[in-house]
């Protein structure tokens, strides 16, 4: 069966994780996954926790030396935007289109074929795990397995987490946390000389909606553009807003404010105070001060992705991606808010947990060779975004993260150049062979 048929099965299923819409992905992708598994000679397991499932099992009955790993659920994708239908392939221009392309399931179909190779040639000591709730923080999927692992005092010694881009090495990951600001809403009556409304339209040098790929000064984002442009006047109170907002870790497309001009002559209109106060507080949330505990090329990012009203109170969304732990992140968040808006309720959610291997670790070495054997420059980089290999990482195991070249990650028409696409299998296999045969004693 071809990568490319593989890759298109997998996108066609809606495997979407929203939060903000109380969706998630269903079994059908872990049954998919399954039985192709299956009909190739493993024995997959599925298992669950809390509604989400992962396909796990071993090659063999040794103790397992490597962990494959990569996520089959998507963030959400709004149709109106795409050119294409985001849950087909469209292969055009040496590119493959459709949502979870490049993150994740173009490396799922590919450690799928890597996985038949493998059980082929009778290979022992290696296990896998396809999850599916990465992309709202993976607790229960790889944190699940690397839990049930440690318990039974089998983790790898080495992670292979096949969920990274531009075919390099990623070495060092962020920890990423969820915010959340509400506040209840408090009504006042105002003198309205004019009313009108300005929209405010995402513009990244880098094409993708992912939050952890924001870069302060160099992209504008939509939403702290509307709360700059309401500060900078003291007659702009707000009416109201509304926006494309999709989920906490995608960056919206736009936003757009109602103003009205305050002014001694004019008709009198209700405003919602604290609505307004906290969208202002959107600016000095965005440039916390949170202190990272390690070097990072990205530093810290802190993106409010999604605003919503529950009928009861004013709901704001935050991403912070940092070297940090939750009591950093919420004391930095907390002083701010003390200073603009006090009575708002934070919380603050996130695992604490990041990616950081040595670059001379033995995985991080391998999978340089092997770059080179494929006829790819052998690079070694950060990756903005958090993944799976941080519940890995921080219980001794050495993890690299790894993808191919795509773009619009977490955006509209995301993609994946299909050059680079076919060389995974062959990459993913040979960093197998080589990690096992450099196995030196018992894993960790």
């Amino acid at each position: 069966m071809s990568l490319l048929r593989i890759l298109s099965d997998l996108v066609s299923i809606r495997s979407v994780n929203d939060p903000l819409r109380g969706e998630k992905p269903s079994r059908e992708a872990a049954h998919y996954i399954c039985s192709k598994l299956e009909e190739w000679g493993l024995k997959p397991r599925l298992l669950e926790l809390e509604g989400f499932y992962t396909v796990y099992g071993e090659l063999g009955e040794d103790r397992p030396v490597l962990l494959l790993l990569a996520h089959y659920d998507v963030v959400p994708a709004d149709d109106s935007e795409w050119s294409t239908n985001p849950f087909e392939t469209t292969v055009k221009g040496g590119r493959v289109y459709g949502r979870g392309v490049a993150d994740d399931k173009g490396n799922v179909a590919s450690l799928m074929l890597v996985l038949k190779r493998l059980v082929e040639e009778e290979v022992s000591g290696v296990a896998y795990a396809f999850t599916g709730d990465e992309e709202i923080g993976g607790e229960r999927g790889a944190g699940y397995v690397a839990e049930i692992l440690k318990r039974e005092n089998r983790l790898p010694r080495y992670l292979v987490n096949a969920d990274g881009h531009l075919m390099s090495v990623i070495v060092r990951r962020r920890s990423a946390f969820r915010v959340q600001v509400s506040v209840k809403p408090r009504r006042e009556k105002v003198k309205c000389s004019r009313v009108f409304r300005r929209e405010f339209k995402i513009s990244t040098v880098y094409p993708t909606r992912h939050a952890a790929y924001f870069l302060a000064g160099a992209d504008s984002h939509p939403l702290i553009a509307a709360s700059h442009f309401i500060r900078a006047d003291p007659s702009f109170r707000l009416l109201g807003l509304k926006g494309r907002f999709l989920k906490s870790n995608v960056l919206p497309s736009s936003v757009e404010v109602e103003v009205c001009v305050e002014g001694a002559e004019g008709r009198e209109v209700e405003i919602d105070v604290n609505l307004e106060r906290l969208i202002k507080a959107v600016v000095p949330l965005s440039r916390a001060p949170i202190p990272s505990l390690l070097y990072s090329d990205y530093g810290v990012n802190v993106t409010p992705n999604v605003y919503s009203f529950t009928g009861s109170e004013h709901v704001l969304q935050l991403d912070v991606r940092a070297f940090a732990t939750v009591d950093l992140v919420e004391e930095s968040l907390r002083n701010v808010l003390d200073n603009c808006l006090p009575e708002a309720v934070l919380e603050v959610r996130g695992s604490g947990k990041w990616l950081y291997t040595p670059v001379n670790a033995t995985v991080v070495r391998a999978a340089l060779e092997v770059l080179r054997e494929i006829g790819e420059k052998p690079v070694v980089i950060e990756g903005a975004g958090a993944s799976d290999s941080r519940w890995f990482s921080m219980n001794g195991v050495e993890a690299i993260d790894f993808g191919p070249r795509g773009g619009n990650v977490h955006g509209v028409d995301e993609y994946v150049e299909l050059s680079s696409l076919l060389k995974l299998p062959e990459f993913y296999y040979r960093l197998a062979k080589k990690l096992l045969r450099s196995e030196p004693t018992d894993p960790v």
